[in-house]
């Protein structure tokens, strides 16, 4: 099953790294960047310093990054990496039937982005570098490159 991009980001509800249940409609209004990945995956922890840095530079803008972790062991395998990696964006903890919704996650990293209207507008398959990101975010925050 492929996800199309232009339709509205499914509905999740998914524990945090504290297990507080985060519901994707709590976002609404912002800009997402929603990255499946795990931390068992070179590409996904490759991505992570980017994603960091991308929150930091437009979270005033109203960017929220959201890491949906696929790992097996939940928040005993994510939390020491995030803390580790200084991770400053909403980490949760994803599960299949999230991933299945999201068109079955075949590859990781997979990302969406996602308009303050709560529609996809992008997938990106595999490792992003930050400015093909970057050019993704700019004109969802209003802002021109």
């Amino acid at each position: 099953m492929q996800f199309d991009v232009g339709k509205p980001a499914p509905e999740f509800s998914l524990p945090d790294l504290e297990g507080n249940q985060i519901e994707l409609s709590s976002m609404k209004g912002k800009v997402l960047v929603l990255d499946f990945w795990a931390t068992w995956c070179p590409p996904c922890k490759e991505e992570v310093p980017h994603l960091v840095a991308l929150q930091s530079k437009y979270r005033d803008q109203g960017l929220q990054i959201v890491g949906l972790s696929l790992d097996k062991g939940g928040a005993g395998d994510v939390k020491p990496f995030a803390d580790e990696h200084d991770v400053n964006y909403t980490m949760l903890i994803a599960d299949d039937k999230t991933a299945k919704s999201y068109g079955g996650v075949s590859m990781i990293p997979t990302t969406f982005l996602v308009d303050r209207n709560g529609v996809v507008v992008k997938r990106f398959i595999g490792f992003t570098t930050p400015e093909a990101f970057e050019e993704a975010i700019l004109p969802l925050l209003g802002q021109t490159s």
